[in-house]
């Protein structure tokens, strides 16, 4: 079983989309509801393709990044895998609202990217086009949110960009169904992901695989 396989990117978007709509669901609502001369389900698509297209852009510039370090130390590719078992334990108790343990993370990409990036709002508003509509998308796309953060640490172990841009993009796809709910489909698909039981019980699954990879890191380092 591959750490990074995309099924797997796939799978932690899907569980984890409960916290896309917390982070994300308002500004898709609100902007749909904002583009009244244009199709609904048209500015969805066009806002999340846009939003999409970011976790790709993130993702290859992340694993040039990892790629790089990877060839001038040949211990940052085991060090990364614990890094991500630790960081997906850490994302567990965040989802599972036990722990604020991602908070800090969310601060340092607010203070030193969303910030300065957030000002390029002026450009798409009011959105009343779809390529807006997409531009915005890419600008929300770099939001601080733990659950990317999760999944660009993944892509700290990709073989080159290419296939870093495939970890988010497998990523982002599974996040895509929650975005895409809208109306009050989207409020009861929001409070079910969002029930205690259910948020323990998607939270374990990370759990699970946070050990997995701490597993499969320990096992390299001890042989």
């Amino acid at each position: 079983m591959n750490e990074i396989s995309l099924f797997s990117a796939f799978i932690m978007g899907l569980v984890g989309s409960g916290h896309c709509i917390v982070m994300c669901g308002g500004v898709a609502s609100s902007l749909q509801l904002a583009s009244k001369n244009l199709s609904a389900i048209k500015v969805s698509l066009a806002y999340n393709f846009g939003r999409i297209s970011s976790y790709c852009i993130a993702g290859m510039l992340v694993a040039t990044l990892g790629a790089s370090f990877a060839k001038q130390n040949t211990h940052f590719a085991l060090g990364v895998k614990i890094f991500s078992g630790i960081f997906m334990i850490l994302l567990a108790l965040y989802v599972m609202r036990l722990a604020n343990t991602l908070k800090f993370v969310e601060s340092m990409g607010k203070t030193l990217l969303w910030k300065h990036i957030v000002k390029f709002n002026k450009f798409f508003l009011p959105v009343d086009n779809l390529k807006k509509a997409f531009g915005y998308g890419m600008l929300w796309g770099w939001l601080p949110c733990g659950l990317v953060y999760s999944a660009l640490i993944w892509t700290l172990q990709a073989k080159s960009a290419l296939h870093g841009a495939s970890i988010m993009m497998a990523f982002a796809l599974g996040t895509l169904p929650a975005m895409l709910t809208i109306g009050q489909s989207a409020q009861h698909l929001s409070r079910f992901l969002n029930h205690n039981l259910v948020r323990l019980a998607l939270g374990s699954i990370f759990v699970w695989y946070g050990f997995y990879l701490l597993i499969i890191a320990t096992d390299k380092l001890v042989h």
